[in-house]
């Protein structure tokens, strides 16, 4: 049951990565400017960034329960 929980974590895991802006930090790399410091995430783009946050987290969190049990 982990196992199978811990696949559809990571499959949504793996989109929500890549639904995040791709240009977000790219620019900088090659001297560009990325639109100021101060770049506020609003809507989609703030829940698609916690959504990563509290996915990789529980991602963590039942690679450690497979550990365990």
């Amino acid at each position: 049951m982990l196992l199978i929980l811990q696949i559809i974590i990571s499959i949504a895991l793996i989109v929500f990565v890549l639904l995040q802006e791709r240009a977000s930090g790219l620019g900088a790399l090659g001297g560009g400017s990325t639109g100021g410091p101060a770049q506020t995430r609003r809507g989609m783009e703030k829940f698609i960034y916690y959504g990563t946050i509290v996915l990789a987290v529980l991602f963590v969190l039942l690679s450690v329960l497979n550990l365990v049990y």
